[in-house]
């Protein structure tokens, strides 16, 4: 494979990158987890956080500190498979490399 090939094929890589992440932008997930709720849009940024009364007294902070984590990590995973999905829309990376 020659030189200019392997470039056309990183510039093909990514445009197809751009055009994900630009697919991704419009795209948000949204849980709750033990009272947590957490928005995170298609660039893993929490752009809302909403947490129920009862856990902001101080004996309930360890199940608040855990509820976080959990709406956190449920909200990364939702956007993962949100990800994949429009990677496979978008013919996934067999587009650019071909099938195997």
């Amino acid at each position: 494979m020659s030189v200019f090939s392997k470039l056309k094929q990183f510039k093909d890589l990514r445009d197809q990158g751009k055009k994900l992440q630009d697919s991704l932008a419009g795209e948000s997930a949204t849980v709750n987890s033990g009272g947590v709720t957490l928005t995170m849009d298609g660039n893993f940024k929490l752009t809302g956080v909403a947490i129920d009364e009862d856990l902001l007294s101080p004996n309930r902070k360890e199940k608040l500190q855990n509820a976080i984590k959990d709406a956190h990590d449920d909200a990364i995973k939702k956007m993962q498979r949100i990800m994949a999905s429009k990677m496979q829309e978008m013919g996934g990376m067999e587009s650019l490399f071909g099938k195997k």
